[in-house]
């Protein structure tokens, strides 16, 4: 496990993207479906308990959260979408800030998208999918909360998710994921790491003191 990624911490909110930090050094955001397990995904990752917020209320986060890593490298924490308890007024609001994110963000170097494994590929995934193909976003799809299912089904499903998106090219990684069982934390990590630009050795990251 990468020790670089505990250091993460809470740096800013927006709900407009002229609220948003300096789009300046490299970013890799999260996106998901609300109620997949985006934030239980992002504390794992991090080895932190409470970076990410978790509720038993989907929908809860409603604004873009950025977690800073060092001087030039975030985390991003996109809205939870397809929350039918949300008004749609909402929805809109919430999916053209992301969709305008994704286009306009510079310094965006990848997005992870959060998946439950046992409801892939929804509508709203395909619509994020379609949002990351214009600035040609590499793009890494976690099936979440794996240890829900047995290692037949999962894997059938993993294999199932990567022969949909095969015509993605080497632009989509698909990974199998759990928080709670700690399962694709390290291939997270590499995957991370390259988008990022983060060094083999986590103590000569410049801006780390």
């Amino acid at each position: 496990m990468n020790p670089f990624y505990q250091r993460a911490c809470f740096l800013a909110a927006a709900f407009r993207l002229d609220q948003t930090p300096p789009d300046v050094g490299r970013e890799v955001a999260f996106a998901g479906r609300s109620n997949a397990g985006k934030s239980s995904a992002i504390n794992a990752i991090c080895h932190q308990r409470q970076l990410a917020r978790t509720s038993k209320t989907p929908g809860r986060t409603q604004q873009l959260i950025f977690f800073v890593l060092d001087e030039t490298r975030r985390l991003v924490d996109l809205p939870g979408y397809g929350y039918a308890k949300v008004s749609e007024s909402v929805k809109r609001q919430w999916q053209g800030v992301m969709a305008d994110y994704l286009r306009s963000r510079r310094s965006l170097s990848g997005l992870v998208l959060v998946m439950d494994i046992r409801q892939p590929l929804t509508r709203f995934d395909l619509q994020m999918l379609e949002w990351s193909r214009r600035p040609h976003l590499p793009l890494l799809l976690l099936l979440t909360k794996s240890d829900k299912l047995k290692r037949g089904p999962a894997l059938g499903e993993l294999h199932k998710v990567r022969r949909a998106v095969a015509a993605e090219g080497d632009r989509v990684v698909v990974e199998l994921f759990s928080a709670h069982a700690r399962q694709g934390i390290e291939a997270a990590h590499g995957w991370l790491d390259h988008r990022l630009g983060v060094p083999e050795r986590p103590d000569v990251v410049e801006g780390s003191g």
